[in-house]
């Protein structure tokens, strides 16, 4: 298969005289497309009918992509399968009869990565409580959590070590979720810095605290965030939700497989507790690392 898409990357690149961002994009498309096969037992794209097509792009779409986003991949696999009848004529094309459906136009929206740069530059990190809205918002764009996941995270679920966050999500259901480097970094400093200061000698697990040092509330969560980003003059409704999204989509527009992005997400049809190899987190961590806007800090 890698084999495959490489002489489909090269017939892009030399006979349709596409820009080598176009390519890059198509083959990163193709290969989301690939994985999402292999994951329901198709290990051939020729095997693969209009359901199987439909079905990827639908998920897509659940997990909050935006339509223009996925005409692309649209179009990517329209053009591989193009590429597959040239070399071997005969085979179906499974993406004849796909056709728009009308809740891919219904999609929530997410912000776009120079939005959430500047969402997460506004809190005055010269001051203790911008320091917990900074760590606050670099930790659920990092993690895709729910505002509840965020608000009721207990300090004793985060592994500095390992850097993972244990979450407790709807229905009682636990994952475990690698945190990227930016996130930590921020999360560090609260809790060095800020967190004790508002504590002041108190006993509290949570890990975000309002200025009373108590465990900060999600109505409390939702006006930080509508402040900060009406300060970063992001017109549209900005809500907690709307960074799951982003964390989503961005992770699914970088080349994340769908799998992975559910097992971060939590998603309904994971399992209820889910135990992970280190192999296994190793392999989400560098999900994160490769494909998330901070995942990790960029040098230069």
């Amino acid at each position: 298969m890698p084999g495959l898409i490489e002489q489909f990357a090269d017939w892009l690149d030399t006979e349709r005289a596409v820009s080598d961002l176009t390519v890059r994009a198509y083959e990163q498309d193709v290969n989301q497309y690939i994985e999402y096969l292999a994951s329901r037992g198709i290990l051939a794209p020729d095997k693969a009918d209009s359901e199987a097509v439909i079905s990827f792009l639908t998920s897509l779409a659940e997990f909050g992509l935006a339509p223009s986003s996925i005409r692309r991949k649209i179009s990517s696999i329209r053009a591989f399968y193009r590429f597959v009848a040239m070399e071997s004529p005969g085979r179906p094309d499974p993406t004849t009869a796909v056709v728009m459906p009308k809740m891919w136009r219904r999609v929530p929206r997410s912000l776009t990565v120079p939005e959430i740069e500047s969402l997460v530059a506004q809190p005055d990190t010269a001051k203790p409580l911008g320091i917990r809205d900074k760590a606050m918002l670099e930790f659920t764009y990092a993690t895709g959590m729910r505002v509840s996941e965020v608000t009721g995270f207990l300090k004793r679920s985060l592994n500095l070590e390992i850097k993972t966050a244990r979450c407790m999500g709807k229905g009682s259901k636990e994952r475990i979720v690698p945190v990227g480097e930016i996130a930590l970094r921020w999360i560090g400093r609260y809790i060095d810095e800020v967190r004790p200061e508002l504590l002041k000698g108190r006993g509290e697990d949570v890990l975000f605290l309002n200025w009373r040092g108590k465990p900060l509330s999600r109505v409390g969560f939702w006006k930080i965030l509508k402040g900060h980003a009406r300060s970063a003059d992001i017109e549209h409704k900005v809500t907690p939700h709307v960074l799951r999204h982003s964390f989503a989509t961005h992770l699914l527009e970088g080349g994340a497989g769908l799998r992975e992005v559910q097992v971060l997400l939590g998603h309904e049809n994971i399992a209820t507790t889910q135990i992970y190899t280190k192999t296994d987190m190793e392999y989400l961590r560098s999900v994160i690392i490769e494909h998330h806007p901070r995942g990790k800090v960029r040098t230069g």
